[in-house]
């Protein structure tokens, strides 16, 4: 049996193929996490979500009609958890005690300061926030087109033209 008839048995409420799904699938999966995080701690919370978010919404898998992979699936769930940890604890960290001054900067930027050179920096930070999301994922994360399609909910190919802009912007504002 295949992820793809797993996944809908598991759809019908079958704990067996479930614990099965996991069974198979939770090695490469965390694996694979691991490669984008180094915080076992959120890997552990994505994997955990992941499979509960599979438990209840088995039903939905695209590939229920044949047109999908269960293993495409499932990642795209996961890679959604991780974003979504990685937003959370940015968040969490960053969060000031106070309200921040209007002239505060952002922890990334000031992160990236320390990395990037100061011109690689400004032109970073000066890209539209759409440019910037889809560099974040395909660079920064590590996200596939087709990834980075399903975390930001856009078309693959406004994907690709998100990226082409903002390598022709940053090449023009640091030449």
């Amino acid at each position: 049996m295949d992820e793809e008839q797993l996944l809908r048995r598991v759809a019908r409420g079958d704990r067996a193929a479930f614990e099965e799904l996991y069974r198979r699938t939770a090695p490469w999966l965390a694996a694979r996490l691991r490669r984008r995080c180094a915080d076992p701690d959120l890997v552990a919370e994505v994997m955990q979500d992941t499979y509960l978010a599979v438990w209840r919404a088995a039903g939905s898998f695209a590939g229920a009609a044949g047109d999908g992979s269960g293993a495409g699936w499932l990642w795209s769930i996961a890679g959604r958890r991780l974003i979504d940890g990685f937003r959370r604890r940015a968040r969490q960290q960053a969060a000031p005690a106070a309200l921040p001054s209007p002239h505060a900067r952002a922890a990334e930027d000031e992160a990236l300061d320390g990395v990037l050179g100061d011109e690689m920096s400004t032109a970073l930070r000066d890209l539209a926030p759409e440019l910037r999301a889809v560099l974040q994922a395909m660079v920064l994360d590590g996200f596939t087109v087709r990834e980075t399609s399903i975390l930001l909910g856009v078309p693959e190919g406004t994907v690709k033209t998100r990226a082409r802009r903002a390598r022709l912007v940053l090449r023009e504002a640091l030449s």
